[in-house]
């Protein structure tokens, strides 16, 4: 059996942690290949090593001293070399580190070098190989991600290998030129590894024991999802559940390979697994709820409007022209209303306005601002009488006016409008109806 371990910032923000994660690594022989973040905050008010990184490479692009900066950065990775009794020298990449900052060789160089470095570490710590995340993940010289490049170095390099570590987060162009990915990218690059070597499991290791039915902020201690379906993870990550960088997803659902969510402080618990799909009955009706602020919605009225064929695209095009995403359509016979971020639609809404009249000729059009949208999201719910009116009951009783709702084909989730202020209440309530009632 082959594993990829992930591990994220805070699973290696200090020596206590390496030794956390060398024991869950030792503890099976399966998991042979490890992707690092960097260092994470060791304490509330503690700054991460790819923030530190940030601020020097700053300085260094303005011709300031960063002398004292990169100094701070390098006593946090010996702090971790001399609290693990390591015989290690990072002497040789440091001072590369500084003529590089001095050559301006660019931000994303400067922000990939966290996990380069916490990768030698844990290399040198394991006793495994370690291959640079510079040779193996490839990106176009666009900046864009090249995905079969990637493939096939991956394959190539660590079919060769028994047990490596591979940094997370960045890549390199053909030329050397180092890319990045997106914050939180050392979650793809985990995914990339398992697809190349075709893994059996890829354990994603973070700071919670697995993805948590709702957010607990809103809600105290939210039970944990067991098991959650790609589809379900999607629909939960696009509206602000954040536990896996969303683009991780892919190259592993294309190969069947199941991602496990763990959390290094509690090895003990099972923790989620995100799988392509399965025939266990989930716990709860639900499988989450997510939801975000900050929308408003655009209503258009015209008589006839349904026998007016185009009307729909017409509409759009114009929110399209202004360089404008919708987020949800709920239309009826004469009535069309589209949900837009409203940060993004304010600086545009007079030229909006005026398009709308202009493509469509409605007899009247009405906005709404400061609402939120959340999302129900169940595989269990397409066999479950009666889940929407469960919602709107426990939506009546919590005093929350629904403002729009919207289900999709597919039954897997339930989209509910509520205005901003009725934001937490409303995911309580919720949360209430379908987990708390079943204890």
């Amino acid at each position: 059996m082959k594993k990829v371990v992930k591990f994220g910032g805070s699973s290696l923000a200090n020596a206590e942690q390496f030794q956390k994660v060398r024991e869950i690594i030792k503890g099976e022989e399966s998991r042979r290949y490890v992707v690092p973040s960097a260092p994470g905050k060791r304490f509330d008010g503690d700054i991460k090593v790819t923030d530190m990184l940030y601020h020097c490479y700053d300085l260094a692009s303005s011709e300031k001293d960063f002398g004292n900066e990169l100094k701070a950065i390098k006593e946090r990775y010996y702090e971790i070399i001399r609290g693990l009794n390591l015989d290690l020298s990072l002497e040789e990449e440091f001072n590369q580190i500084e003529k590089d900052f001095h050559d301006h060789v660019g931000v994303e160089y400067a922000a990939s070098r966290g996990e380069f470095l916490n990768g030698k570490i844990m290399a040198a710590y394991l006793g495994y190989e370690f291959v640079d995340a510079a040779s193996v993940i490839r990106f176009h010289e666009d900046g864009t991600f090249d995905m079969k490049k990637t493939d096939m170095l991956l394959g190539k390099k660590l079919e060769k290998c028994e047990c490596a570590v591979i940094p997370g987060f960045y890549g390199a162009c053909e030329d050397g030129t180092v890319k990045t990915f997106s914050r939180g990218g050392s979650d793809v690059t985990g995914s990339l590894v398992a697809k190349a070597i075709q893994a059996d499991l890829y354990e994603n290791w973070t700071d919670v024991s697995g993805f948590l039915l709702t957010d607990p902020r809103i809600v105290k201690n939210p039970a944990v999802i067991e098991t959650i379906t790609y589809r379900e993870l999607r629909e939960l990550s696009y509206m602000g559940a954040t536990v896996l960088h969303e683009e991780a997803i892919f190259p592993v659902r294309k190969e069947g390979i199941p991602i496990n969510i763990r959390n290094t402080n509690c090895p003990e618990d099972p923790g989620t697994f995100i799988v392509e799909s399965t025939c266990r009955k989930p716990k709860y009706t639900i499988t989450g709820i997510a939801g975000k602020r900050g929308f408003c919605s655009i209503n258009i009225e015209k008589s006839m409007m349904n026998s007016e064929v185009g009307f729909g695209r017409k509409v759009l095009q114009v929110f399209e022209d202004q360089g404008i995403n919708f987020e949800h359509v709920p239309s009826g016979i004469d009535t069309m209303t589209v949900y837009v971020h409203q940060d993004e639609f304010e600086e545009k809404e007079q030229q909006v306005i005026a398009g709308i009249h202009r493509a469509v000729q409605p007899d009247f059009i009405e906005m709404e601002a400061d609402l939120a949208l959340i999302a129900v999201v169940g595989r269990g719910m397409k066999s479950t009488r009666g889940t929407a009116g469960r919602i709107f009951a426990a939506l009546a009783h919590a005093n929350v006016n629904v403002k729009m709702i919207d289900q999709g084909s597919s039954e897997l989730n339930i989209i509910i409008g509520v205005e901003n202020r009725d934001f937490e209440t409303a995911v309580k309530a919720i949360y209430d109806i379908f987990v708390m009632t079943q204890l």
